[in-house]
């Protein structure tokens, strides 16, 4: 219920922590849904259970989210929350809003540092609620062996494996997998604009390749104040909609100077030094001067 609420930061929603898994040995899954597209949040899911219950994991039918239907990936969460006494889980979900201002803030934060800080941060959130972490298998972003590196540095007493499309290797990773596209599925559907006047029901599946998703943020673009903050703004199709569809804005040239003011480098120009530094007037008030000779 919390999701099509949320617009502006972070929100993370877990799950009961099994007590079997801060006394068994236990193998986790990170994976993420929603990289790509243009609308919606980002959402990182990570999903843990003892190693001696993969079996049953695999039992569920985990897979690869993206090749099942909606209504597949609802029936296996549902199987996820039926199981709760050996199988956790946890997501973060992050705001259009965020993904964007934290991209074009000042110091270089792009999508592949967001990606990992956020899985990092998963890992140690169940870490510090009793998680008995042995093994984790990553959905990579970026190159897999820096990305393993990285993590086995942070994580030295785990075994990591980063791999290209484990979620369709580790039934864990699967289950990740489902718990963070079930996650945005719902928050695409659902979501509570803050802004009045907006309708996401034809804005298609928010990938900038979509037909639909592009018609949907021309029509829904204000011409001064740009797009609502279910928008990722920083995206590039966002980004040349505003530019041909937003009032322009004009700035001063800086080449064209007013007359009569002085230019801004006048003010630090460079002072000659002095070849005498003048004496204070006590000196001369008292009749001092300089010995040179005893």
């Amino acid at each position: 219920s919390e999701l099509p609420k949320f617009t502006q930061s972070v929100l993370n929603v877990d799950s009961p922590v099994p007590t079997c898994c801060q006394e068994e040995d236990c193998c986790v899954g990170i994976d993420e849904a929603g990289r790509g597209p243009v609308l919606g949040p980002m959402v990182y899911g990570i999903a843990y259970c003892p190693v001696s219950r993969i079996p049953d994991i695999e039992a569920l039918g985990v897979a690869d989210s993206k090749q099942l239907k909606e209504s597949d990936r609802e029936e296996i969460l549902g199987k996820i929350h039926e199981n709760s006494e050996f199988v956790g889980y946890c997501v973060s979900v992050l705001s259009p809003n965020y993904l964007s201002t934290s991209m074009l803030g000042r110091e270089n934060y792009n999508l592949n540092a967001i990606s990992h800080d956020t899985a990092i941060s998963l890992l140690r959130n169940i870490i510090t609620k009793g998680v008995k972490v042995k093994d984790v298998y990553v959905d990579t972003v970026g190159p897999a062996e820096k990305y393993q590196a990285k993590l086995s540095a942070l994580f030295p007493t785990l075994n990591i494996t980063v791999a290209s499309k484990a979620d369709d290797k580790y039934p864990i990773c699967g289950a990740s997998s489902i718990c963070a596209k079930v996650c945005r599925d719902r928050c695409m559907t659902e979501w509570q604009f803050p802004e009045k006047g907006y309708d996401i029901s034809e804005s298609g599946c928010g990938y900038p390749s979509d037909p639909k998703t592009k018609k949907w943020l021309v029509d829904n673009i204000d011409e001064v104040f740009g797009f609502p903050q279910f928008v990722r703004f920083s995206w590039s199709t966002a980004e040349k909609i505003v530019d041909k569809h937003s009032v322009p804005v004009y700035w001063d040239n800086d080449e064209e100077e007013e007359e009569n003011v002085p230019k801004i480098n006048s003010f630090f120009k460079r002072v000659k030094k002095q070849t005498e530094i003048p004496r204070h007037r006590f000196y001369h008030e008292q009749g001092l001067t300089s010995m040179t000779e005893i």
